[in-house]
């Protein structure tokens, strides 16, 4: 079954992604050129994120999206397992969210052009000057009754258990007062990790946690520090149990 499942990834599968990336790429970057940046650069990359999932043959299983209150912004901050986490966030979160990512994903073709005109927020760590540009960004975003999503690790695990969080996220929750809420990914550091080298997906279910937000019970370094616990033992807790 390993090897059908290989064929089917190449000959299908691989196919029908680029397709539906080029073909999503066009209709966010149009669209949010020409009118409502919040639903162009939203909704076709969820119908995107959740029909690659599919026609990969990967199962999703979502819990907690009752924590969630309609017309509230969140600082969403997520473990990263794997390559497959973006597309389980933005396919089933069922949130309109601005990503915080990694600026070097702005160099990939058509994708990162897409990014660009829906506001998805690149963060660059060259120097201070720029991070906190960055993070400006982010803040412009949420006063405007967005949510943004973050990964705090910064990258993929090796290992699929949870490294070092950075506090940026978090400074910026405590700044604006707002609620952070935990996501617990599952599933996608067996699915396709970071140690694979060919980027053969294995057909795993992926699991998405959301826990309850941590609202701010003060300001400053030792709110900061509270979410980040809080936050980070929540995601742990959500955790399969060989990855905590």
């Amino acid at each position: 079954m390993k090897y059908l499942y290989r064929i089917y990834q190449i000959v299908i599968a691989l196919p029908v992604i680029l397709v539906l990336t080029l073909l999503t790429s066009i209709v966010t970057s149009v669209g949010c050129t020409i009118g409502n940046g919040h639903f162009w650069g939203y909704y076709p990359p969820v119908i995107w994120a959740s029909l690659v999932l599919k026609v990969l043959l990967v199962p999703v299983k979502v819990t907690g999206r009752e924590n969630l209150k309609h017309g509230e912004s969140y600082v969403f901050v997520a473990n990263h397992q794997g390559a497959l986490d973006i597309f389980l966030i933005f396919g089933h979160l069922h949130r309109n969210f601005k990503w915080m990512m990694k600026r070097e994903l702005r160099k990939i073709p058509f994708v990162g052009f897409a990014c660009e005109k829906s506001h998805q927020i690149f963060v660059d760590r060259r120097n201070p000057h720029k991070i906190k540009e960055s993070y400006d960004k982010a803040r412009i975003t949420l006063r405007h009754g967005m949510s943004v999503v973050v990964f705090p690790e910064g990258s993929r695990t090796y290992t699929g258990r949870i490294g070092k969080f950075k506090r940026g996220a978090y400074m910026l929750a405590d700044e604006l007062q707002l609620p952070v809420v935990p996501l617990t990914i599952n599933g996608s550091f067996d699915a396709l990790p970071r140690t694979d080298k060919w980027y053969w997906v294995r057909r795993r279910r992926l699991t998405l946690t959301i826990h309850a937000p941590i609202h701010p019970q003060s300001q400053g370094a030792e709110n900061v520090a509270r979410l980040m616990e809080e936050s980070r033992k929540a995601i742990e807790d959500g955790l399969d149990e060989k990855y905590e």
